[in-house]
């Protein structure tokens, strides 16, 4: 679950990190509402879930309320990397001294947090890890111990900033880090932490919280407007749909097209727990997927019910205008009454993955 920029300072706040003042705005009028009651020099600031916003012309500094206006009107048309702009975060314009970087994510390969920071912040920050990967300071933490004060300033002292920043920035750090174990979160970052007259600030938010997690957050889930999606999907450039129920069990459906030397079409992952509509939803997506020529549909029945699934298949399968072979791997919970099913309906299954692999493989190079 992504957090648009607004509500992931809303959250920094509430951990004790300092932001700067700003609302948001879902018309140019309110923008210039906002603009006038602050009273001050304000930026645009286009919300989306997306990186690059700046660089893509999705925040302006206007000069007057004119300005405000008629770039609010610019922002609120626009779309970044696919992305609709719908709303703004008009903020306070800051008077920076020095930018920081500071992010917080998991190193999937370590099977840590890592925190990761420099003293050249700001957006061409990914150029910088590039071109001079030593200024990014890596720490690693370890997740089963308390992560200490002196620890954070620690690493702010590898950083190289002045001595009288070492403290200010450890307890940035150590609030971020906090803030990345309270939420279950995968990502926090702030870019730019800014210095200014006032001290630290997050001028900018990145927060991205664990889907498997989302259930322990449901207040953030509602401001943020989320809807949990039934499945994984993804496209790729072959010609055997992949269905299964679960990560692995999916990609080790994909492992198995491959060796038996076919081409997945797809990566779709139901799930756990995936019900007759969501079988139903899933299949029909990859039936009118142009490319799919087989469907292998790979399902060890744990909390998703065999029985579920032969439903969902045959709802799927007698609705579609489009007639794809499908190879069904059944097995598991309430398997008996599910092979029954897909027995009186027609439809073929198979016990093994692999031999429901080998068969899918078989088909398509039949055609």
């Amino acid at each position: 679950m992504k957090f648009f920029e607004h509500i992931g300072k809303e959250i920094f706040k509430e951990e004790g990190i300092s932001i700067l003042e700003g609302h948001v705005a879902y018309t140019a009028e309110e923008a210039v509402d906002i603009a006038s009651d602050m009273e001050k020099p304000v930026v645009l600031k286009s919300q989306v879930k997306v990186g690059g916003r700046g660089k893509a012309g999705g925040i302006k500094f206007p000069k007057n309320s004119g300005e405000v206006f008629h770039m609010a009107s610019e922002l609120l048309n626009m779309e970044i990397k696919g992305e609709k702009v719908k709303h703004l975060l008009v903020e306070e314009k800051a008077d920076i001294k020095k930018e920081f970087f500071l992010s917080i994510s998991i190193d999937r390969a370590a099977k840590q947090p890592i925190i990761m920071v420099s003293k050249e912040g700001g957006v061409d920050i990914e150029e910088l890890a590039i071109k001079y990967p030593n200024k990014i300071i890596k720490s690693y933490v370890n997740p089963l111990a308390e992560f200490l004060p002196y620890q954070a300033r620690e690493i702010a002292k590898k950083m190289g900033v002045e001595s009288n920043l070492i403290s200010p920035l450890g307890s940035v750090i150590s609030k971020l880090y906090s803030l990345f174990q309270k939420y279950d979160a995968q990502i926090a970052e702030i870019n730019p932490l800014i210095l200014t007259d006032e001290g630290l600030i997050a001028a900018d938010s990145k927060l991205e919280i664990e889907n498997d997690a989302v259930f322990r957050h449901q207040n953030l889930a509602k401001v943020n407007n989320y809807k949990s999606k039934e499945f994984a999907f993804v496209k790729l450039d072959g010609d055997i749909a992949v269905i299964g129920n679960g990560a692995g069990l999916t990609l080790t459906g994909m492992d198995m097209i491959q060796l038996k030397g076919g081409k997945p079409a797809t990566f779709l992952d139901i799930g756990g727990g995936a019900s007759e509509k969501t079988i139903k939803k899933a299949l029909n997506l990859v039936l009118n997927y142009p490319p799919v020529k087989v469907v292998f549909l790979n399902v060890l029945g744990g909390i998703t019910r065999a029985d579920d699934v032969a439903k969902g298949v045959i709802a799927a399968l007698n609705s579609s205008d489009r007639k794809v072979n499908i190879v069904i791997r059944l097995t598991g919970t309430n398997e008996e009454e599910g092979q029954k099913l897909l027995k009186e309906a027609g439809i073929p299954f198979e016990i093994s993955m692999e031999e429901a692999a080998e068969k899918a493989v078989i088909i398509r190079n039949s055609l």
